[in-house]
């Protein structure tokens, strides 16, 4: 005789607010290949994932009223939101030092095809979105996110998450910084860029004989391309504390 499976209430409605938390997170994380897949591999992530956080779902007690459950999954779905903006804040941070160093450096004249959203997109910034993607699970970025995830199931278990003035605070020091992390990578060249400026207006002063307009764009492409290349080693430690303290600051917001 064929056994009928029965799922229980509480199983049932703790999976459902489980899978929206996971699932506003993954709207915004951009890990590089689901971003541009078919919605179908999006799904299958959530729900693995999902189910493998099995031992910290929530056990929801009697059967809640809809309105009680809707806001349960809007409560869900703006802290799964607001960990996948942190994460993406972290990557991000490298496509904002790229697009200050293309314009100094000439490189916004030069675009080509980004691989995520099928748009045109400068060199430099999607070269920065393929290094930040790598440098996601060569720092083990992506364990971070399923950890932050347990961790925010054991703090806030599912439908008892509160919008507070503080949670929002602590996401806008997170969204800054995606800037400061941004403006440190891109200082040393812009200041490089700037003392080159500076040289060969004072060469074109002294000689002006020389028509250093048709060579300057040249030269201050090649010397920010070997600036990229020299830079490249700190990089990984530069994303890995960038990690650390957007991390830090999102415990913080759970902790709210």
């Amino acid at each position: 005789m064929r056994g009928d499976l029965v799922v229980p209430i509480p199983v049932l409605l703790g999976f459902l607010l489980t899978l929206v938390r996971v699932s506003g997170v993954f709207i915004f994380v951009p890990i590089p290949g689901v971003s541009s897949s078919l919605p179908p591999a999006r799904v299958l992530l959530s729900l693995g994932i999902t189910i493998a956080l099995y031992s910290h779902w929530p056990m929801v007690a009697g059967t809640p009223s809809v309105e009680s459950f809707v806001a349960w999954i809007m409560l869900e779905a703006a802290l799964g939101v607001g960990t996948g903006l942190a994460v993406a804040f972290v990557m991000e941070a490298f496509g904002v030092g790229a697009q200050i160093i293309g314009l100094q450096a000439g490189y916004a004249f030069a675009s080509t095809v980004d691989p995520n959203t099928q748009a045109d997109s400068t060199v430099l910034v999607v070269l920065s979105q393929v290094a930040a993607g790598l440098l996601f699970f060569a720092t083990g970025l992506d364990h971070q996110v399923i950890r932050i995830l347990a961790w925010s199931l054991e703090k806030h278990p599912a439908g008892s998450f509160t919008l507070s003035r503080g949670a929002g605070e602590q996401m806008l020091l997170i969204g800054s910084t995606m800037f400061t992390t941004g403006l440190r990578l891109a200082m040393p060249m812009i200041a490089v860029l700037v003392m080159l400026d500076i040289s060969l207006a004072l060469l074109g002063r002294v000689n002006t004989q020389l028509q250093l307009l048709h060579i300057s764009f040249p030269v201050k492409m090649v010397v920010a391309l070997g600036l990229l290349g020299s830079l490249a080693l700190v990089f990984p430690a530069l994303f890995r504390l960038s990690a650390a303290g957007t991390f830090a600051a999102a415990r913080g917001l759970l902790a709210h």
